[in-house]
């Protein structure tokens, strides 16, 4: 009888042992799953409506947020995590191969959802054989707004979050926990999406308007008196609000309302986005008087800026509630952090714009949101182009992993020109400035463009002096000069098949990137031998991210080898500038529904030159194939957790040499010709010992030999790379 109790009592059950914070009593469960169904009821839809009102309380994720954090207050489970600092490295241990995949393109079987597709377990099998460890799932929530008692569609790819509740586009609850128990079979790791910038027009936006309880508390949004209406735009029929232009905004800042010009205005556009201010329409609050407002957005009008300062606490509220629910309830190990650097601003000094990039409380925001993941258990990334110094500042207290922003135009930049000069200079950079290269996820292409605002350069150290190729740049010079190189080499004339988005970068794949670097005219006819070229650019820029310190990750476009969508298949999503959509064809990973055209979500399939994973691992020279045998030599020898110590001159321009400190003790040197000429490199470094052997990971033939002047000759192919390892020096015989 005591022995059966006591083996009873030592059974730990599956959500024990992954999310050891969460209550075992308890789960904290949000009012889930509310979705129009039926016709909306026959009542007026404003603040007057009392019964209107108590639906959007109930559909609001205020109300889900304050309801999962009360089932967990008081809660033991909740102090048996360190968490006051970032973990890089033990997030890195947890996973650190993604498949970074998008809710959208992802073509399924039929009837099944997305999330069921990712929790297939065949899917799984093929992500161990190629070494992937973790899938970011992208944003699966509710997006959109709320008008009148509709629901109105995502305005920016889901990343306008409105409630807690699964999209029943992309699946149910149970899909989700399915697939992170499909995960943990493989030793894997779901990761989701959080949002603490912004918000969409949902059920708390609209009671904002209305001015109700602590709504207006979620937003950086300003109640202009009626008197002073004469001051703002007239909203067009059929809108809800209006973006405001800079003499609007001006005369606002001078009236004391708003605090004006921001530092950068993201995805400007003339006629759409002149500013990152909108105001709404005339909207009764609950008392019966009308009400019009401007508010901030740093990204489109349909985003309203989350305030992180307001006494209400409201907007800290709404998105740590999001957090807990992801992690604690549905089950994710890890977060990402969207838009997190915009969560402080404030007036600057006269004629100056706004302090908004850089600001102490989006540190502080972002310090709150990555120890209250940790003390649960799990860990976060941030995914924001932000200056290495505020990288830097951010991984200190901050989120645990940060999006390589520093190099990803730089190494894009290397292959169209073949010359590594710009890549070695953003690296060494990044060193001088103290940022861990093993706290970086590093990545080939994601759901966004092919970013190049490089504000590091651009910004914070746009008057400062770089040489680069004999020459010297001013910072911001460097950034432009790098900039529109990549659109004379990627875009049209040369290739018409990608396209510029806004100032950001441009809309492409890697896939076109390199079809545009080797002349392709026409990616999607491209021929077999096209295709091997294409293939081998690829694995070099796969080894470039993966051979290195840190989280290594890739996309559905990327493993099935994604040309992008021609303009007019995706014309009514990029008719106001965001020619993202371009790149985000549907690809169908498994060979599921072979004769699907498009997603479920209604994105037209477009050519995959690689070829199904199933396709892919039965071929051992695929891209697939390839690249597994990469990710097991880094794993064998323990490159993600390790540090970089050198980026060390070489003689070839086309030639880029890592030197890492492994995990395991040993002295690794990655590689990498980035043209498409052999080339003999010659690597000098003081970390490599004269008389040690070289040996190459990926070549078990390739042998080499340290000179007396701690120097290496490597033998490179067009578009090769090593993963070199130094066998140490055998000391003199012990007697």
């Amino acid at each position: 009888m005591g022995e059966a109790a006591s083996d009873a009592a030592s059974e730990i059950s599956y959500d024990e042992h992954l999310y050891p914070a969460r209550p075992s009593v308890l789960g904290p469960r949000a009012r889930l799953n509310r979705h129009l169904t039926e016709a909306p009821p026959p009542f007026a839809a404003d603040g007057r409506n009392r019964a209107y009102v108590e639906w959007l309380e109930d559909m609001s994720m205020l109300g889900d947020a304050n309801s999962v954090a009360r089932q967990l207050s008081g809660q033991a489970g909740m102090w048996l995590n360190p968490y006051a600092y970032p973990n890089p490295r033990a997030a890195v241990d947890r996973a650190s191969v993604w498949f970074t995949a998008y809710p959208l393109s992802l073509i399924s079987a039929p009837g099944q959802s997305y999330l069921a597709a990712l929790g297939d377990e065949g899917l799984w099998a093929a992500f161990e054989q190629i070494g992937v460890e973790g899938v970011h799932i992208g944003p699966v929530k509710r997006a959109g707004g709320i008008s009148g008692w509709e629901y109105t569609p995502s305005v920016d790819g889901h990343f306008d979050r409105i409630s807690m509740a699964l999209d029943p586009l992309f699946g149910t609850e149970k899909d989700f926990r399915v697939m992170c128990a499909e995960a943990v079979a493989h030793d894997g790791a779901i990761i989701d999406d959080i949002v603490p910038g912004h918000t969409g027009k949902g059920a708390d936006f609209r009671l904002a308007e209305m001015n109700h309880k602590d709504y207006p508390g979620i937003y950086h949004m300003v109640d202009i008196p009626e008197e002073d209406w004469h001051l703002l735009p007239d909203v067009p029929a059929g809108r809800d609000s209006v973006n405001i232009d800079s003499a609007t905004e001006k005369a606002l800042q001078d009236t004391g309302y708003i605090i004006g010009q921001m530092q950068r205005v993201i995805f400007f556009e003339p006629g759409v986005k002149e500013t990152n201010w909108s105001a709404t329409r005339p909207v009764y609050d609950t008392d019966g008087r009308l009400r019009r407002w401007v508010y901030l957005h740093y990204f489109k009008d349909g985003q309203p800026s989350i305030n992180w300062l307001d006494p209400t606490c409201s907007g800290m509220r709404l998105v740590l509630g999001d957090a807990m629910h992801s992690l604690v309830d549905l089950g994710s190990a890890g977060l990402r952090l969207d838009a997190n650097g915009f969560l402080g601003v404030e007036k600057s000094a006269e004629s100056q714009p706004a302090w908004s990039e850089g600001h102490p409380l989006s540190q502080a925001a972002n310090q709150l949101i990555g120890s209250m993941v940790r003390k649960v258990g799990g860990f976060t990334f941030q995914e924001l182009n932000l200056t290495m110094d505020d990288i830097k500042a951010t991984s200190k207290d901050g989120p645990d992993l940060s999006y390589d922003f520093v190099t990803r135009p730089a190494y894009h930049h290397a292959f169209v020109t073949g010359d590594t000069g710009f890549l070695r200079l953003t690296l060494r950079e990044a060193m001088r400035i103290g940022i861990d290269q093993a706290s970086l996820v590093h990545a080939l292409q994601n759901h966004d463009e092919m970013t190049y605002e490089l504000v590091h350069f651009a910004t914070k150290h746009k008057d400062e002096t770089y040489s680069l190729g004999g020459r010297d740049y001013l910072g911001g010079e460097l950034a432009e000069h790098i900039r529109q190189t990549l659109r004379d080499k990627l875009t049209e004339p040369a290739a018409d098949y990608n396209l510029v988005f806004t100032q950001n970068g441009i809309a492409c794949t890697t896939a076109t990137i390199i079809a545009a670097t080797l002349g392709v005219a026409d990616p999607s006819a491209a021929t077999d031998e096209q295709v091997a070229l294409i293939r081998r650019g690829h694995l070099l820029l796969a080894m470039y991210n993966a051979l290195q310190p840190g989280v290594f990750a890739l996309s559905g476009w990327d493993l099935a080898g994604n040309v992008t969508l021609r303009a007019d298949q995706v014309q009514g999503l990029i008719r106001d500038g965001d020619t993202r959509w371009i790149h985000r064809g549907a690809h169908d990973l498994m060979g599921s529904n072979p004769s699907a055209t498009a997603s479920g979500s209604g994105i037209p399939r477009v050519r995959s030159l690689y070829g199904t994973l199933p396709e892919q691992l039965a071929e051992p020279t695929s891209f697939a194939a390839q690249l597994g045998r990469v990710l097991t030599v880094r794993k064998q020898l323990g490159i993600a957790a390790g540090a970089l110590l050198e980026v060390p001159e070489v003689a070839q321009a086309s030639v880029l040499a890592l030197v890492n400190f492994t995990v395991r003790g040993l002295i690794q040197l990655t590689v990498l010709n980035f043209s498409g000429d052999d080339v003999v490199a010659e690597v000098v470094s003081e970390h490599l010992d004269p008389g040690g052997t070289v040996v190459d990971g990926l070549d078990g033939d390739f042998r080499a030999v340290v000179d007396d002047g701690h120097r290496l000759a490597v033998p490179l192919a067009a578009y090769q790379g090593r993963a070199l390892v130094v066998e140490p020096v055998a000391g003199p015989p012990q007697e």
